[in-house]
């Protein structure tokens, strides 16, 4: 193993400037290299912009937010909100050697909050070599002069974030996953989408008391049993608004609406379009 340097090294360094509209609409890249960390490297800042996502490639470091210090091993990747104090560097005694980006994007930080990044900054247990093909694209991407560079940075980093959510269910405590409890819940809500369902019902299927079932379908959902319910039942209503010619009123009640009006209403409130509306786009895209 070759010896570790005593100060760090930039072996690629990449700066790009996204234009308005893609900073509008993609998740953009503004900065990214490639760093064989010495004993000095160190950062700390109390604000900066976008996120950084530091992929530690062999020895050891950490992260600092919010005043916790978290520490990063190989083959680990840890999260940054920039917008927010924060420091990382490297392990004095085994420097880490890392690919990193800084990138920003619509809603990017309310990603970053659903996946906790403040509280648990550092994710395990994802495919890394499939990471480090990822970094290696959006390097590459970051010096191409097509124009559909951009669009494939914002892909490539999409990407990167599937890898950390993946990452995250598979850390998240029994309680914050799918249970297997909840499955005859699941199966039946499945199945007989069309027919009424009372929480309580659903509950006494898995087991449990109303409450605790509620509450760990929201901890493994992100939403209640009922708002679950009505979006399976909307995405059956979709499939027969494009393949049926049946009236709207039939395929409300085919997929358990008693009212044809209330279906429009929630149809729309779930799509942004009436049914009507629906059938006509999709059926001219199609």
């Amino acid at each position: 193993m070759p010896a570790r340097p005593k100060k760090s090294r930039l072996a690629v360094s990449l700066f790009a400037t996204p234009s308005a509209l893609h900073e509008e609409i993609f998740y953009t890249v503004v900065r990214a290299g490639h760093i064989v960390g010495g004993p000095d490297h160190y950062i700390r800042r109390e604000h900066y912009p976008g996120h950084e996502l530091i992929l530690c490639l062999r020895g050891r470091g950490e992260v600092t937010i919010g005043g916790r210090r978290h520490a990063v091993g190989p083959r680990q990747l840890a999260w940054v909100h920039c917008h927010r104090p924060h420091a990382h560097g490297a392990d004095p005694r085994d420097p880490w050697e890392l690919f990193w980006i800084r990138c920003d994007g619509p809603r990017l930080s309310r990603v970053a909050e659903v996946l906790e990044t403040e509280s648990s900054p550092v994710f395990v247990g994802f495919d890394f070599d499939f990471a480090v093909l990822i970094y290696r694209e959006i390097f590459a991407l970051m010096e191409d002069p097509r124009p559909d560079a951009p669009a494939l940075i914002h892909a490539a980093a999409a990407r990167l974030i599937a890898l950390t959510f993946a990452s995250r269910q598979r850390q998240q405590p029994a309680e914050r996953q799918s249970p297997p409890v909840l499955h005859r819940a699941i199966e039946r809500m499945k199945l007989f989408y069309f027919q009424k369902h009372r929480v309580a019902e659903l509950a006494a299927l898995c087991g449990m008391s109303e409450s605790h079932f509620t509450r760990l379908f929201r901890a493994a959902f992100g939403t209640t049993p009922i708002d679950w319910l009505r979006r399976e039942r909307i995405s059956q209503a979709k499939r027969r608004l494009v393949e049926t010619r049946d009236a709207i009123k039939e395929i409300a009640a085919q997929v358990g609406y008693g009212d044809h009006y209330f279906f429009s209403k929630d149809f729309k409130a779930f799509t942004g379009v009436p049914p009507r509306a629906y059938r006509q786009r999709e059926l001219v895209g199609g």
